[in-house]
């Protein structure tokens, strides 16, 4: 019998006594500090009552990233007319190359290169001779090769910072020479704890190689509702969807940080008169550094169902003049007939479902009410890289009695999903197989099992299809788990 066949529910298991139970498989030391991970959310709670964004444990298979994902991978990657060398062996280059479907418009190899992949190539000489005069030979290649480039970020690798190269003098002498902005990105895999301090390194590589060396374009006009999108990295479309909804409101978006975003726009971001920030991990950095510095408010929106997309429609709305918050209402209005369309047609088939959660750093808690507008119930979140103030955020969107876990090993979600049989795992392609050789539907909440858009109201048509085929496919009435 799969895991999806059982009829057990989860107000049958104590979540509390669970918690404890998986934690005996460890040895004392190794459970004193994986307990501090675990918690089971209480009414009125300010926060999810774990610790967070501290290194995890030696031998345990835990499902971070690295500082160079989160620079690469993240926030510089999806950049569309720039070039971002992986400075170092070719196996961190590869293995990032184009895996996050960040969709753009143009032409790759012209004046796109967002699904290209550039290395270094480190060899074992550059290890022990340096490789500073390669990173030199590659801009130029670069630079010959693709004259339309608008900019080169270099991404350094874990070698780079062992062996101590100075990327940056590279980068100030490269682009004096070729007259663009080359980037050097100190964002080695082994610095901090996750992805997480990579996002950090990118912003502050931002700030400080973009914001404090280039200027704002010269035909640069501003208008009074100028925005930008930051922490959307269209994700099959995401950005796209979202800005459509942002347009019809009466705004006009100058920049997308990063998806489908130019050199250009990061460099008239400080004209926005607000940033408006999806993933908050990601890029409330440069947000902060922004609002210090330029005097630009930033907020938190959210575009994932239909509650929380007029919800946040109504906040942005209250942040301009009475044209805009009318067309919020608009907007609003005249989507609805499509939602109750969706809602009527899928609410039915997924209404109880029960899922469990476990992504990145913003998605646990932004998609819960998109499960909740389909009469979905969530019995379990969590986050890969989260802070503190993530988890602070979190108890406004999930109930008393949720099971919270950071940064969970692959062994307590397995035995987490095992005991609660939720109806749908949410999580990433490192965890989607094992749940499905339990019998278990899965969607791969990362980059969407290669569908999308699900940010704004026609992504949400989109995540309703897709979990309803999750869930009601037939294939799980018909196989057997293999354990």
């Amino acid at each position: 019998m799969s895991l999806s066949e059982n009829t057990q529910t989860t107000t049958a298991v104590d979540v509390k006594n669970l918690v404890n139970e998986v934690l005996e498989a460890y040895p004392e030391k190794s459970r004193k500090r994986r307990a501090k991970h675990l918690n089971v959310l209480e009414a009125e709670a300010k926060d999810c009552g774990v610790k967070s964004n501290v290194k995890s444990i030696p031998g345990v298979m835990t499902i971070r990233g690295c500082a160079y994902a989160g620079s690469k991978g993240v926030v510089w990657g999806p950049i569309k007319d720039m070039i971002h060398i992986s400075h170092g062996p070719v196996g961190c280059g590869y293995y990032s190359w184009s895996g996050r479907r960040n969709y753009y418009i143009g032409d790759t190899g012209v004046d796109s290169w967002g699904t290209m992949h550039f290395t270094s190539d480190f060899q074992e000489k550059d290890i022990v001779f340096g490789g500073d005069k390669k990173l030199h030979k590659v801009i130029e290649e670069i630079n010959e090769l693709f004259p339309l480039v608008n900019g080169i970020s270099i991404q350094s690798e874990c070698p780079i910072g062992l062996i101590g190269d100075d990327i940056e003098a590279v980068a100030r002498a490269k682009s004096a020479e070729i007259g663009k902005p080359v980037i050097p990105v100190r964002c080695e895999g082994f610095r901090g704890v996750s992805q997480s301090l990579g996002h950090h390194i990118a912003n502050d590589a931002i700030r400080d190689w973009v914001f404090e060396k280039t200027e704002p374009k010269a035909d640069f006009v501003s208008t009074p509702y100028d925005v930008t999108i930051i922490g959307d990295y269209n994700i099959g479309g995401d950005a796209w969807s979202s800005r459509i909804l942002l347009e019809e409101i009466g705004l006009r978006v100058i920049a997308q940080w990063s998806g489908d975003g130019t050199m250009a726009e990061l460099e008239n971001t400080p004209k926005a008169k607000v940033n408006l920030i999806h993933c908050y991990r990601s890029m409330n950095y440069i947000a902060r550094h922004m609002e210090e510095k330029y005097n630009i408010p930033w907020m938190e929106y959210n575009f994932f169902g239909p509650s929380q997309i007029a919800e946040s429609l109504r906040k942005i709305a209250a942040l301009f003049d009475d044209k805009i918050k009318e067309n919020a209402e608009k907007v609003i209005a005249r989507y609805q007939p499509m939602v109750d369309a969706v809602i009527a047609k899928y609410k039915p088939r997924l209404d109880g479902k029960k899922v469990m959660i476990y992504v990145g750093g913003l998605r646990p808690r932004h998609v819960v009410d998109a499960y909740h507008d389909l009469g979905m119930e969530i019995i379990g979140t969590g986050y890969e890289f989260a802070h503190n103030d993530d988890y602070q955020r979190t108890p406004h969107y999930v109930k008393e009695g949720t099971l919270i876990y950071d940064d969970v090993t692959a062994f307590e979600l397995e035995k987490f999903v095992e005991a609660m049989r939720p109806d749908l795992v949410a999580s990433g392609i490192k965890e989607k197989y094992v749940f499905q050789k339990m019998g278990l539907p899965f969607r791969q909440m990362h980059s969407w099992d290669y569908s999308g858009p699900y940010h704004g109201y026609d992504g949400f048509a989109i995540f309703a299809r897709d979990m309803d085929l999750a869930i009601n496919n037939p294939v799980w009435g018909v196989m057997k788990a293999p354990f």
